[in-house]
């Protein structure tokens, strides 16, 4: 055990030594059941449970084939000392599927993860989750509070009848952060609090065959904040189908599809210019795929209908809106070989932009939001994609697309020009809104996993994104370039994992203010910088975790270890370099 216990302490050691960054959330989640935070390119044929009789008996007849699944290249990355993408690797294949962990490292930080199910009689499964991370902040780069702790504690219900699976999670989170990334004033020791409470509930139901009815999707999120926002949001989703219907003697199937969703928002203020909104979106979208072996032609459109009211202090009278959109779908992929597929297309669509949504992007938003939906009137790409030797996958894509109301964040000045520091937490330059702007889109984005060895994983994505609007002549705090890299390495017979990630980013144009008192009576005069700069970063994570016993393994994560404290919002510094260290019990 001690010869053991110095091979880790060397292992350990040596990370901590290693120059990455990063600023992530530290979770290590074993055979979670909830979407990933990370989309990679995955075989099909490993998401398939081949447990619960899900799917059942005579719909695995068809044979699953192998495919490449077209996601996202670049993953989500908010900026926030705690919150964010977890970058922990993670034991495939293990049995138990119930956890508890504990751990704990410098900047005060405390983790706290459970995970707890049972299967019932009639293949009922229900279960726990709840996670906790706190830290102190930056006491020695701010003189004023920067302590941030997250925390979601939830409930959920799975069922797979004969006919399909039933899935009912209820989530409650509570995200408590400071508004500390004051640069213009010094105001001391001030209270800089928000807090976030959020309560979800969803419910899915996946019918196994594709007749007709395929699955129902509801959700719906109630959220109220410090200063007094609510935001109540449902949204109903039922997918209509017919699939593998053979076209004559062709070898051709054709699937056909329509979607039918309802989403309802309804946002209210109570600071500020006190905004209130409130959307009703309908939408219909039919699709009919034409499909011979791994080629394929999809041809569809969707139409949405919406209903939209706002106000707000500065309005005189509400603004009301009702407007019908219509936006291309269609996709067509040509497979030369499994190593080589050709394919491209066009989609739009409208998206509304939430208060919750907000938040999750940027949490130094001031709780006072115009909101307004994002049209993409259409989105032009094309690209390939490829298997070879089940060793090496890839696509790369590029495209071109015209939205309206882009929405991007723009810095915020002091709200009112007295000369004192006994002001708001929102109130020294410190927060942000969201505005809007026309223009076209060019991106350009690649992804890629190569399986060197049975126990080596590697992986890359990489994202080019570049605006040209109508008003502004720089987009405010979002970078022209986006990456990513990865490895996961399991070795001493499977006991030890090793994790490697980074995330990189170039810099970005922001707008920022210099504040300076004038005058007599003495008042604060602000002045705007319009082409400011936000600089890169290259954040990078190391991480390892050892089963001692099949019921207990010790793990340690290193987060920004290069010690950069880099800004994704000017003004937010994020942590240093950080190691944590602690203990999980399986079950």
């Amino acid at each position: 055990m001690n010869k053991r216990i110095q091979l880790l302490s060397i292992i350990f050691l040596g990370f901590s030594s290693v120059a990455f960054s990063q600023i992530k959330e530290e979770k290590l989640i074993l055979n979670k059941k909830r979407e990933p935070e990370v989309k990679k390119i995955e075989k099909k044929k490993t998401s398939v449970e081949t447990i619960k009789n899900y799917p059942p008996e005579e719909k695995s007849q068809n044979p699953v084939k192998y495919t490449i699944t077209d996601v996202p290249a670049v993953s989500d990355f908010k900026t926030s000392t705690i919150q964010g993408q977890d970058v922990t690797p993670k034991f495939e294949g293990a049995a138990q599927n119930n956890y508890v962990q504990f751990g704990m490292g410098n900047y005060g930080k405390i983790l706290g993860d459970l995970n707890i199910s049972k299967t019932l009689e009639n293949k009922l499964e229900v279960g726990v989750d709840a996670h906790f991370l706190s830290t102190l902040g930056l006491k020695k780069e701010y003189e004023w509070d920067s302590k941030q702790s997250d925390g979601t504690v939830g409930a959920f219900l799975n069922s797979y009848g004969d006919k399909g699976k039933f899935n009912l999670n209820a989530e409650y989170g509570l995200h408590n952060n400071n508004y500390y990334g004051i640069y213009a004033l010094q105001p001391g020791d001030v209270d800089l609090d928000q807090r976030v409470n959020q309560f979800k509930v969803n419910g899915y139901y996946d019918f196994y065959s594709n007749e007709i009815l395929n699955d129902v999707r509801v959700k719906s999120s109630f959220l109220k904040d410090h200063f007094d926002a609510q935001e109540n949001q449902v949204s109903i989703l039922a997918n209509l189908s017919k699939h593998a219907v053979e076209i004559g003697k062709s070898g051709i199937n054709l699937n056909a599809d329509l979607g039918v969703g309802l989403e309802a928002v309804k946002s209210e203020f109570a600071i500020r210019d006190k905004n209130t909104s409130n959307f009703v979106n309908t939408s219909l979208a039919p699709k009919v795929t034409f499909r011979k072996g791994e080629s394929y032609l999809m041809l569809g459109s969707s139409f949405s209908f919406l209903n939209s009211k706002n106000q707000n202090d500065l309005m005189p009278e509400q603004m009301k809106n009702n407007k019908t959109y219509w936006f291309p779908q269609a996709e067509f992929q040509y497979a030369a070989a499994k190593e080589f597929k050709f394919y491209g297309g066009v989609d739009g669509g409208l998206k509304l932009n939430t208060y919750s949504d907000l938040y999750q992007e940027n949490p130094f938003i001031v709780s006072d939001q115009y909101l307004r939906p994002t049209e993409t009137k259409y989105h032009f790409y094309a690209g390939l994609r490829g298997d070879i030797d089940e060793t090496f996958k890839y696509d790369v894509s590029a495209g071109y697309g015209k939205m309206k109301d882009i929405m991007f964040f723009k810095a915020n000045s002091i709200f009112d020009n007295d000369y004192t520091l006994n002001r708001s937490a929102y109130n020294f330059a410190n927060t942000f809104s969201a505005i809007y702007d026309d223009g076209n889109v060019s991106d350009i984005k690649g992804s890629l996993q190569y399986f060197p060895l049975a126990n080596l994983v590697l992986d890359g994505e990489v994202k080019f994104t570049k605006f040209d609007l109508k008003n502004y002549e720089d987009i405010y705090n979002v970078p022209l370039l986006t990456a990513s890299i990865g490895a996961k390495y399991t070795m001493l017979d499977q006991k030890l994992l090793l994790g490697f990630k980074g995330i990189f980013a170039s810099d970005r144009t922001t707008n920022s203010f210099m504040i300076e008192g004038v005058g007599s009576p003495m008042m604060y005069q602000s002045t705007e910088d319009t082409n400011d700069k936000v600089g890169g970063y290259a954040d990078l994570n190391l991480s390892a975790e050892y089963k001692i016993h099949k019921n207990f393994s010790i793990f340690a994560i290193g987060n920004n270890l290069l010690n950069s404290n880099y800004q994704t919002y000017k003004g937010y510094k994020v942590l240093g370099a950080q190691i944590l260290g602690g203990v999980k019990i399986t079950f």
